[in-house]
């Protein structure tokens, strides 16, 4: 018996603002009820996890220990700066420039990464 990875779940301060960049960054349709919580889905026929953005009104503390890891279409140059046009920032946290991937926070300062090409 093994697992999959099935949904990501963010905590979240302002709601509105993470649905509209998150959405946008990965082209998942957003289905957003009045409990504070929204969900993210892949677009037919494109497999993918479910993302949970979970209203916490608490800010952010510390790094990330799970991060996500997104591989463009189009290649890492144009998805970095297509990102950082949504709201993302460049992030240091030490890399060297030869890793392979671009290191950004999302509009609340969490860390992802944009690779270079498929996980090696």
């Amino acid at each position: 018996m093994t697992a999959r990875v099935a949904q990501y779940t963010l905590d979240v301060s302002d709601l509105d603002r993470m649905a509209r960049f998150w959405s946008a960054a990965l082209g998942y349709l957003v289905s957003q009820g009045d409990d504070g919580n929204a969900k993210l889905y892949p677009p037919p026929g494109r497999p993918g996890p479910t993302v949970w953005l979970q209203g916490s009104g608490t800010p952010k503390r510390g790094k990330n220990r799970l991060h996500l890891d997104l591989v463009a279409d189009e290649g890492q140059t144009a998805e970095v700066e297509r990102l950082i046009g949504l709201g993302a920032r460049l992030a240091d946290v030490g890399q060297t420039g030869a890793e392979g991937f671009v290191v950004l926070v999302d509009p609340e300062d969490n860390e992802f990464c944009v690779l270079d090409g498929p996980p090696r």
